[in-house]
């Protein structure tokens, strides 16, 4: 089995790739220049621009992690090009190479951008969007919906329930990566979408499955 991660050089991306190493499998990082990081923890490192034309990285890939993001430090349009146009088109590559399953590292928020913070309004506007795009395509999903990320050590404990309190919608970038990493393995999530924070139960709990 070939997974492909698109954003592997982000830090979910790498945390990621990392464990699948280490659980034996050889992941395929896509990035945009040279990676030899990478490519020291045993990933298959393949360039590729998620602004333009990428379907080739996809090639004997039979799943795709979409881990990008603009980040906090650029404007909209690179939210819309990469967030949204750049995850939609990862979709419909992954629809043309019939992958079996596609899971999508989205946000909160992205079910209901109206009732979402007004500054980052946009940014959940283009995760609903390719969300909704990803729903739609007929291919095998899993969503992930993470809170705040947080660079703290992994805690291992999970939850699917958004507390109504904003301070405690967190999880950890580790953590985020171990849920990625577990729904790869487990085909009773395909077809869901996890709200995901840090709680109290393991991942086999949190997700049910």
């Amino acid at each position: 089995m070939t997974t492909l991660i698109i954003g592997a050089n982000g830090q979910i991306g790498q945390i990621l790739i990392k464990q699948l190493c280490e659980r034996g499998e050889r992941p395929r990082a896509m990035v945009r220049a040279p990676a030899p990081h990478l490519a020291e923890l045993g990933a298959e490192v393949v360039i590729a621009d998620l602004e333009q034309d990428f379907g080739e990285a996809l090639n004997g890939c039979d799943k795709v992690v979409f881990s990008a993001g603009s980040g906090a430090s650029t404007g909209a349009d690179k939210t819309i090009l990469v967030d949204m146009w750049g995850a939609m088109r990862a979709v419909d590559y992954a629809q043309r190479h019939r992958v079996t399953q596609f899971v999508m590292i989205s946000s909160r928020g992205a079910e209901d951008p109206d009732n979402g913070p007004a500054a980052i309004k946009h940014y959940s506007v283009c995760k609903k969007l390719a969300d909704d795009h990803l729903r739609h395509s007929g291919l095998p999903y899993t969503i992930l919906r993470p809170g705040r990320l947080t660079n703290e050590p992994a805690t291992g404990l999970f939850s699917t329930t958004m507390p109504s309190d904003k301070d405690a919608q967190v999880i950890t970038r580790e953590d985020v990566a171990s849920a990625a990493a577990y729904c790869l393995t487990k085909p009773a999530t395909i077809g869901n979408i996890y709200p995901l924070v840090n709680g109290s139960n393991p991942l086999d709990t949190a997700l049910g499955h």
